[in-house]
């Protein structure tokens, strides 16, 4: 005999706009049909069983579609694979929860009322989610925590750097060249590519925001992280030995850090130490894609998701944020065949002891520069038109990367603010709190 459904809410296709209930020791569940709209798009009548849909369970497929509503997207397959990874990382009552989160940072009492849950349940909850990496709390001096929804790369994967199973690395490793869209990619990526500092000549004209040293020279606070990418790798008994402690956030992003282990705090000369280590590795140095910096990413071109996925396309320069790309200078090449073995994007060959460079391959890291003997190769600023646009700074891109995917215009977004303001208006009347 099935076991008797507990009182739940069940949210559906569009969040917690509308919602199926469990009735109380009845072995069913009520369907519905409603009309729906999505910060003010109507999408029409919708019928819907919270208990399974195209195989998969609805509450999951929910989750997922929602957080494919965030800048980084989750898109859909049709193998499932992206709905098997919620299911190991969040449990019910956690995707339920997760769904009543947005892209503006609120305080518990406010996603208690739109949970409909007791606050220090929803305290208790959230606090819990954030500490697993599942969503994203920020908290400032003498003031309660906030949190958000936290997208799933950059983000939520990342953050899993202490809870990887093989059973994660297997599925995530068959999710991702489906999570990256080259399209998407090319017009709003998340991460760009700086050169490594010796790779710089003297005479190159180079913005202070391509300086990845100059970059870490504006922040104040550094953590440093192990590289999620190689563990994942490791665990699968492929990938390298290089550095593993390369990964860098600065600014809000370190008290997250901090408070949930997933780093340890580091001095300026630390991190600088860490991007000339990267060097000496063969490391590509890739920050996150704006003017001002919350993160620095150390990646190897065997283990990086991105860059493996990346090495897959016919032309792999076109599709990375880069201002720079190697020359070649065949009369100075003695046939060494260091930059062959250093190039991440095999946009090196060696041709009768002289490096042939494929322009469409490469993705101006300059690690081929930086340890060429006779000065053969440099690097050289790409033409104008060539030439990518760099946000101000995460939001600014992560805006700009939401409406390139169509998922959210200017009009959504002041639904999003308004909806949020009222929430947080109407939370504060005693009518309204659950016990």
């Amino acid at each position: 005999m099935a076991a008797p459904v507990s009182p739940m809410v069940v949210h559906t296709g569009i969040m917690d706009l509308f919602q199926t209930r469990a009735v109380a020791g009845k072995n069913h569940i009520e369907l519905s049909r409603q009309p729906v709209s999505w910060y003010g798009q109507d999408i029409g009548l919708i019928t819907f069983n919270p208990l399974a849909m195209d195989g998969f369970p609805l509450l999951y497929k929910e989750l997922a579609q929602h957080l494919d509503r965030l800048p980084g997207g989750f898109p859909p397959t049709e193998r499932g694979v992206e709905i098997k990874i919620l299911e190991l990382l969040f449990s019910r009552e956690e995707a339920n929860l997760a769904l009543c989160l947005t892209l503006i940072s609120e305080p518990a009492p406010t996603i208690a009322f739109r949970a409909g849950l007791p606050l220090a349940e929803t305290e208790k909850r959230l606090e819990s989610m954030a500490a697993k990496g599942l969503i994203f709390r920020s908290r400032q001096p003498d003031k309660p925590p906030v949190y958000m929804a936290a997208q799933f790369v950059v983000g939520i994967w990342e953050y899993q750097v202490g809870r990887l199973t093989p059973e994660l690395v297997t599925l995530m490793n068959d999710y991702m060249p489906d999570l990256m869209d080259p399209k998407v990619w090319k017009q709003i990526p998340q991460m760009r590519t700086v050169p490594v500092g010796r790779s710089i000549d003297t005479h190159l004209e180079v913005m202070t925001y391509e300086r990845a040293e100059e970059l870490v020279k504006a922040k104040r606070h550094f953590v440093v992280a192990p590289c999620i990418c190689r563990k994942e790798r490791q665990m699968q008994g492929e990938g390298c030995d290089k550095p593993m402690d390369v990964c860098l956030s600065f600014g809000d992003d370190e008290n997250f850090f901090i408070k949930n282990n997933f780093g340890r705090r580091a001095t300026l000369t630390e991190v600088l130490d860490i991007l000339k280590q990267a060097d000496r590795a063969g490391l590509v140095l890739q920050p996150s894609n704006g003017r001002e910096i919350t993160w620095l990413c150390c990646c190897c071109g065997c283990c990086c998701g991105i860059l493996r996925t990346l090495k897959t396309y016919p032309n792999p320069g076109q599709l990375v944020s880069s201002a720079f790309q190697a020359t070649a200078a065949p009369d100075l090449c003695t046939g060494c065949g260091v930059c062959e073995k250093r190039c991440p994007m095999d946009a090196i060959q060696m041709d009768n002891d002289h490096a042939t460079l494929d322009p469409g391959r490469c993705i101006g890291c300059g690690l081929c520069v930086s340890t060429c003997p006779t000065r053969a190769l440099s690097l050289a600023r790409k033409p104008g038109p060539l030439q990518p646009h760099v946000p101000k700074d995460v939001v600014s891109a992560s805006l700009r990367l939401l409406w390139k995917r169509g998922k959210m215009g200017p009009a959504g977004l002041l639904s999003m603010v308004g909806r949020s303001f009222m929430d947080r208006y109407r939370s504060t009347d005693p009518g309204n709190r659950h016990p």
